[in-house]
């Protein structure tokens, strides 16, 4: 079998988030047992299917980069984790559903990787204080995952789910929220699904082809 063509991935957040239990669900459908902090970074591979059922379907690699979580804003802490931010081709920005300040810190993770820190000395938006400017011209797509959407309670879920709901708008995004301990969440033929699918093809098409649909000659 030829070698297939691959992308990367970041996945970024705050630790504790779920950025690790989200990889290996996103990787081998499967719920992580145990999981543990991740110090650095933790690689691991996605097989995706381009365009599947078109005459374009095309099958590629996804390295998903699993970024240790660290909100420490330490010249030394933020110099370590920008050599995982070379050469990315997309980002999923993952937050807990249920903690507020975990949301709030994707605005500080995206900007640091797309070397845009312009406040290095901590969170880039309070209250909501946050300029799309920011994100006026960026060409890396990216998709917003929100976590532990099973330890809100029913009756809490609108209200939660309407206060995040602005993320995705600010980062031109589309939205997944989930239960990394279910599959279900990203069932073959759900909602999430075909959001997921979508972003790994625009992922995809930003790193091997034109605007145009010619395909473009990349050397790694």
């Amino acid at each position: 079998m030829a070698a297939l063509d691959r992308v990367k991935v970041l996945v970024l957040g705050d630790s504790g988030v779920g950025k690790s239990s989200l990889v290996h669900l996103l990787c081998h459908n499967q719920v992580l047992g145990n999981p543990s902090w991740t110090v650095g970074c933790s690689v691991d591979v996605r097989i995706h299917d381009y365009k599947e059922g078109t005459p374009e379907e095309k099958t590629y690699y996804i390295e998903l980069w699993d970024v240790g979580g660290s909100v420490g804003s330490a010249t030394s802490v933020k110099s370590t984790r920008a050599v995982f931010y070379n050469l990315l081709n997309g980002i999923i920005l993952v937050h807990d559903l249920t903690n507020k300040k975990s949301s709030q810190n994707l605005y500080r993770w995206s900007l640091e990787a797309l070397n845009r820190d312009v406040a290095p000395t901590g969170v880039l938006v309070t209250n909501g204080d946050y300029d799309r400017e920011h994100f006026a011209d960026n060409q890396i797509p990216l998709l917003v995952i929100g976590t532990k959407l099973d330890q809100i309670p029913e009756t809490k879920r609108n209200e939660v789910l309407t206060r995040t709901a602005f993320l995705a708008e600010d980062f031109n995004a589309e939205e997944i929220n989930l239960d990394c301990t279910n599959p279900r969440y990203l069932a073959a033929g759900s909602s999430n699904a075909v959001k997921l699918s979508r972003f790994f093809d625009k992922v995809i098409e930003k790193r091997y082809f034109l605007r145009d649909g010619n395909q473009v000659c990349h050397f790694s």
